[in-house]
């Protein structure tokens, strides 16, 4: 029996590629698209997929919440994660979140079919750069926790939050470290929230207090 596969992507021309990648594995069959996060919860609902093959920056609603709502309505059906992005502020909320697999958009179409098969037989398909952030995650290393906090600051959050300290603006900021100003401001969202603060002073301030942050530094 063939994988049912729904295709979720904001792109038309790598919907389309995509279905044409993995219409040369005699397993699988792509039975639909969509084209945002909402239209994707809708279609899971009406056409039951095996897997979903799911992006992460799409409109109206965002891979992240839309695996969370698929996953708690349809735990049977499994997401694989298909982003060019390789952020940490992407990565582990949609793991949390209950996709069962994150590939890089530069994976070829025989790995992302071999994914595919692994994700539906209930098994992890990590990208190797995925699965070694998710080693150091586990090990503990570039993590900044506090007492109290659930979840301690990456160090690319910190990266963030140093450069925040240093009075640079987003934009400056996405330029230094070569990432976009939106992902910086999702960098900023999760650094607020595991901190428990709701600006950028008191963002620093913390991490000032907790001896992350010099100073001096602040004042450069």
């Amino acid at each position: 029996m063939s994988i049912k596969i729904l295709l979720v992507e904001d792109h038309k021309i790598v919907r389309e590629g995509t279905r044409q990648l993995l219409g040369q594995s005699l397993d699988m069959e792509v039975i639909g698209e969509a084209s945002d996060g909402m239209d994707a919860i809708q279609q899971a609902a009406e056409l039951h997929p095996d897997v979903i093959v799911m992006d992460v920056r799409l409109p109206r609603l965002n891979g992240i919440e839309a695996t969370r709502t698929i996953t708690s309505r349809f735990p049977e059906i499994r997401v694989l994660i298909l982003s060019a992005y390789d952020d940490d502020s992407y990565i582990f909320p949609l793991l949390e979140a209950g996709a069962g697999g994150y590939l890089l958009k530069t994976a070829s179409g025989a790995e992302l079919a071999e994914a595919i098969r692994q994700v539906h037989a209930g098994q992890k398909a990590l990208a190797p750069l995925i699965t070694a952030k998710l080693v150091n995650r586990l090990g503990g290393r570039g993590s900044y926790r506090a007492a109290g906090m659930l979840e301690g600051l990456t160090d690319r959050e910190m990266e963030v939050l140093r450069a925040v300290a240093h009075g640079q603006p987003n934009k400056a900021i996405a330029s230094a470290l070569e990432i976009s100003t939106q992902t910086v401001q999702v960098h900023l969202r999760n650094i607020f929230a595991k901190l428990g603060v709701d600006s950028r002073s008191q963002a620093v301030a913390y991490a000032i207090r907790h001896g992350w942050i010099t100073l001096e530094a602040a004042d450069e």
